[in-house]
């Protein structure tokens, strides 16, 4: 039995990996242990955030770092300190921001549903760029020059969806940043593994970078990470912290919070609604240095005999099983079932359709539907959870 039967709700088979509507990936034994000793006694959360602050640190290389709602979370308190700075009047007025810069500027290509956190701080972004190659109207994507001439009075940045693949690399739009004082603020949610990136974005030079705690990391589901300059976290964490104290009493983590920067105590900021918890926080950092540790490793081989196990259990059935192995030996091996063409009851949407509403539901990956393809991701996968998937794809997909 399962806590949620008690509740009338019935678990599933995740198939689609740590994905937030799903409730993200499964943290460890040490990172639950974690979070359930630090629930019983009491701390300082803006100290706690201190020690978390040092502990991101020396896991980015960044100059501090904050625990944060989820990688949007991040997002909206980075944006909110580069709008603001340590100005108590500033945080006051947010998201309104009448008579002070709120433009950050950012690639058409890289606009997504997850900047409404950004907007939602108060910034407007101005789009630079066109990405003539997917539009099959030229050869170009977004340039350097298309940053520089956006940029003017009222920008207070940049933001950036950091891929690898992005044009123009990261690096070339923080130097152009950094030649007119501009702050970058790097969406970098998704993009762990490889652990090397931890470090190798912030070494570009960025000032901030949101990552996920409740995927790779697999820390709880609603943390995140940011990290950069301290200038820029300590603005981000007055403006999320419980801010109901004296300021005389007050004595924040001088290397989080720069208390000289201000004049008296900020009153509870734009990120109030974003807090964390002291439970959260604990086994975020322990998730961290986990994941930092390359501990996670060890699972590969397992994930992997669970995909090759599934695909053996399909033989025989319509359908083409590809594993995708990844190229940087730290991510998840994924198993690609291709259905030929779509045709009715057993085109890929109706065959997920199924799965979900059968028993037990059945929730596979969807991105390739439109290729009418189904994705398997191990994460969530044991022994027997694999057996039933095999009986369960194999119900849906023989021939009725």
């Amino acid at each position: 039995m399962s806590i949620y039967d008690d509740f009338g709700l019935k678990p599933i088979i995740n198939a689609s990996g740590a994905v937030t509507r799903l409730g993200g990936a499964p943290m460890p034994d040490a990172v639950l242990q974690a979070f359930t000793a630090a629930a019983r006694e009491s701390v300082p959360l803006d100290e706690l955030q201190g020690v978390a602050s040092r502990t991101i640190a020396e896991a980015t290389g960044a100059e501090a770092g904050l625990v944060t709602s989820g990688a949007a979370g991040a997002l909206m308190l980075g944006t909110a300190a580069i709008l603001t700075g340590y100005d108590l009047g500033r945080m006051e007025r947010l998201p309104r921001c009448d008579g002070f810069p709120y433009e950050l500027v950012v690639a058409r290509e890289q606009r997504n549903g997850y900047d409404h956190a950004v907007r939602a701080a108060g910034a407007k972004l101005v789009e630079v760029g066109f990405n003539e190659i997917v539009a099959g109207a030229g050869v170009r994507r977004t340039e350097r020059w298309e940053y520089e001439a956006a940029c003017g009075p009222m920008t207070a940045g940049i933001l950036y969806v950091y891929d690898p693949k992005t044009q123009p690399p990261l690096a070339e739009v923080v130097d152009l940043a950094h030649r007119r004082g501009l702050p970058v603020l790097v969406d970098a949610a998704g993009e762990l593994p490889p652990r090397s990136n931890l470090r190798s974005i912030l070494a570009t030079g960025a000032d901030l970078v949101c990552f996920s705690g409740g995927k790779a990391i697999r820390g709880p589901q609603a943390t995140g990470i940011l990290c950069g300059r301290r200038d820029l976290i300590g603005p981000a964490a007055v403006q999320m912290l419980d801010m109901d104290d004296h300021f005389e009493l007050w004595e924040p983590p001088i290397d989080l919070i720069d208390k000289a920067k201000l004049a008296g105590i900020p009153r509870h900021g734009i990120g109030r609604a974003l807090k964390v918890s002291k439970e959260q926080i604990v086994a975020l950092l322990t998730a961290l240095k986990l994941f930092a540790d390359g501990a996670y490793l060890a699972e590969l081989p397992n994930q992997r005999r669970w995909l090759e196990k599934i695909a053996s259990g399909l033989k025989g059935v319509p359908g083409t099983c590809v594993i995708h192995q990844s190229a940087d030996d730290e991510s998840l091996s994924i198993l690609e079932i291709a259905l030929g063409k779509a045709s009715g009851k057993n085109s890929a949407l109706e065959v997920c359709r199924r799965l979900r509403r059968g028993n037990p539901p059945v929730f596979v990956g969807h991105g390739l539907l439109h290729e009418n393809k189904l994705t398997i991701n191990p994460l969530h996968l044991n022994d027997q959870r694999t057996a039933v998937l095999v009986e369960r794809l194999r119900e849906e997909l023989s021939p009725q």
